[in-house]
């Protein structure tokens, strides 16, 4: 007899269960997404003991008759498919026939149905993947399965669960990804009978994010809307005052479906970029409608991971919706209540913006002086050492930023990181954009609060005023940010050019590495580096793109081979959006600099002017807003 052989059925079930139902959370995913395929409106979760004792959903959809009652707990059955050619256009978020099997293989299910207008429905008992039971049911439109004791029969998979905490918490966020990518659809959530979660299902999605996140991050949610002539792209985006440590606050939704995808989060942080600081991460609520032979999602059979086509025209979609979307925002904190109406004083009415071209500004030739300063072949203070990535934003005083956050190489939140979403109510508080995009002021719309001058603090704050409160300003972040948009508008304007080496500098690499830079030689062409096989293991650098910095060409050039051969494709403009930040961070005012009257006005007057006046370009707020009706609760003016 020969050693191989047919496994049991039930044995086939447990091994396949061990890929779509890793923990109670994959079961709510599982049956959530069914009866949101069976159409239902509205869809109730309730678990014990996180997930470990009892998972029901319920929902209100089509139902089964007895025979799809007794058909769904068969392997590869399914409604969903019926052709091969189906795989490549689906429509519905499940498909494979599965998840019922799956989990009725390591749990104690009980399904019941029934079709609209059917005089009775149909109860299913399974155990252990073992059919027990099928009897009639009350008449009610719709499914409820009720999940107990999940693995009770693989002790090894029960062992390695985490506490109920834990297990809650992702369940939690699954329900909660589920309601931002169906507003249109009532979710209610409890969890030991204590109600986690109620969404109105009024297809609005601001009030399914209200609902999730608390009314007052809600508040903070700015709409976005791009579309082409493949991708639609509809959403929210928090500002930036509402950032989070981490990245799973943020959710991309594919024809309704929640995707995990490094190259669309990286997307979406590149939207934000210069708005951010270091290891700070948006809100962001993204959904993404396309024809479905674009994407396909039958990678893994949890079906987060996905992959598309026509992948650099979407990215470049979503980085520049995210972009415009904050560019029409002011990015000062607003007041928490509406400043009561103020009447300014005579002498400060007198002062505004047109009036101050009489006065010397600081930035009056700051175009003229940020070209002559990259020009430039000695001014070792503007110099920056290269960055480690070409994604990241640039951190403090334009050091390498310490963790790598790679280009197109970020890894998608995982269920580990994500957050438990329920009630969070608020919290404390391409390529990269084309460089023109980043430093055009003329095309800005924002409107920038126009303020008066009351004078300086400790020689690092500018104090100013309006009819709305107290504001106040960084001057070292004002004039970097002021310094960065010149600097960019000086690269925008200016053709890339190739700077040719007299001496060519040489690299030497290991073997495997060398043989892997020969296969990116193009893309190193792109970036505009000429390099050239110079022996069994050597490359030689003949040219160099013009904007490497003085000096330092030999170590820009090697850190950029190293990007090549790290990352699959490396962003000039982010490289450049990095060197613009550090030589603007050097050359802005210092911190206890005491400055004139006038020189504060300029630099007033030239922070209005940028496109994106609320952050330096490392992300930190240059303007703070102190709202009249605080000051007034301060001094106990109103109570």
């Amino acid at each position: 007899m020969g050693k191989i052989q047919r496994l049991d059925d039930r044995l086939i079930d447990k091994i396949a269960a061990g890929e779509v139902v890793e923990r109670p959370a994959s079961v709510v995913k599982e049956l959530v997404e069914n009866a949101l395929d069976a159409g239902a409106r509205r869809i109730e979760v309730f678990v014990e003991e996180g997930g470990l004792s009892r998972i029901t959903v319920r929902d209100d959809g089509e139902g089964m008759d007895r025979d799809d009652c007794r058909l769904a707990f068969e392997r590869h059955a399914t409604s969903k498919l019926a052709r091969e050619r189906d795989l490549f256009r689906i429509r519905t978020l499940g498909f494979r026939g599965e998840a019922l099997p799956s989990i009725a293989a390591v749990s104690r299910v009980v399904l019941t149905s029934a079709p609209r207008g059917a005089a009775a429905g149909t109860r299913v008992t399974v155990e252990g993947g073992r059919l027990l039971t099928v009897e009639d049911a009350p008449a009610r439109t719709g499914t409820e399965v009720t999940v107990r004791d999940l693995f009770y029969n693989t002790p090894a998979r029960l062992k390695h669960l985490k506490s109920v905490h834990t297990e809650l918490g992702h369940i939690t966020d699954c329900v909660t990804r589920f309601a931002l990518a169906r507003p249109d659809i009532a979710f209610a959530y409890a969890h030991n009978k204590s109600r986690l979660l109620a969404t109105p299902g009024d297809g609005a999605l601001k009030h399914a994010a209200a609902a999730v996140y608390g009314h007052q991050t809600a508040k903070h949610l700015v709409p976005v809307r791009a579309e082409s002539l493949d991708f639609r792209l509809t959403g929210l985006v928090g500002r930036p005052e509402v950032s989070r440590a981490s990245r799973g606050y943020i959710s991309v939704f594919v024809n309704g479906r929640y995707v995990k995808n490094a190259s669309l989060l990286r997307a979406v942080l590149d939207g934000y970029r210069t708005l951010l600081p270091v290891h700070r991460y948006p809100i962001a609520i993204l959904h993404l409608e396309m024809d479905p032979e674009l994407v396909d999602v039958n990678v893994h059979p949890a079906k987060l991971e996905v992959r598309f086509g026509k992948e650099d025209a979407l990215l470049a979609l979503i980085r520049d919706a995210v972009g415009d979307a904050l560019a029409g925002e002011v990015l000062i904190p607003a007041p928490t209540k509406p400043a009561r109406p103020a009447h300014p004083r005579a002498e400060q009415v007198a002062m505004r913006w047109g009036a101050l071209d009489a006065a010397r500004r600081i930035g009056a030739d700051v175009a003229r002086e940020a070209a002559a300063l990259f020009a430039s072949s000695g001014s070792p203070s503007a110099d920056a050492d290269p960055p480690s990535t070409d994604g990241a934003r640039p951190n403090d005083e334009g050091a390498p930023p310490e963790a790598p956050d790679a280009a197109q190489h970020t890894e998608a939140p995982s269920q580990a990181d994500a957050p438990a979403h329920a009630h969070d109510a608020g919290t404390q508080p391409d390529p990269a954009p084309d460089a023109a995009a980043e430093a055009n002021p003329a095309g800005s719309t924002r409107p920038f609060p126009e303020l008066h001058l009351i004078g300086q603090l400790h020689g690092t704050y500018i104090l100013a005023q309006n009819p709305d409160g107290l504001f106040l300003i960084d001057q070292h972040a004002a004039q970097e940010r002021v310094w960065f948009e010149a600097i960019l508008r000086a690269y925008a304007e200016e053709p890339l050019r190739v700077q040719p080496l007299l001496v060519p500098h040489t690299v030497e690499l290991p073997p495997a590495e060398a043989e892997a830079l020969r296969q990116r030689l193009d893309e190193l062409r792109r970036l505009r580096l000429d390099v050239e096989p110079f022996g069994p293991h050597a490359f030689a650098v003949r040219a160099h793109p013009h904007w490497f910095p003085h000096g330092e060409e030999a170590a820009w050039a090697e850190h950029l081979i190293r990007l090549v051969l790290t990352h699959p494709h490396v962003d000039e403009a982010a490289l450049r959006q990095h060197l613009a930040a550090s030589r603007a961070c050097k050359a802005a005012i210092k911190a206890n600099r005491y400055l004139t009257r006038e020189e504060m006005e300029a630099l007033l007057a030239d922070l209005a002017q940028c496109r994106m006046p609320y952050t330096c370009p490392h992300g930190r707020p240059v303007i703070v807003h102190v709202t009249t009706y605080e000051l007034e609760k301060w001094f106990k003016r109103v109570m």
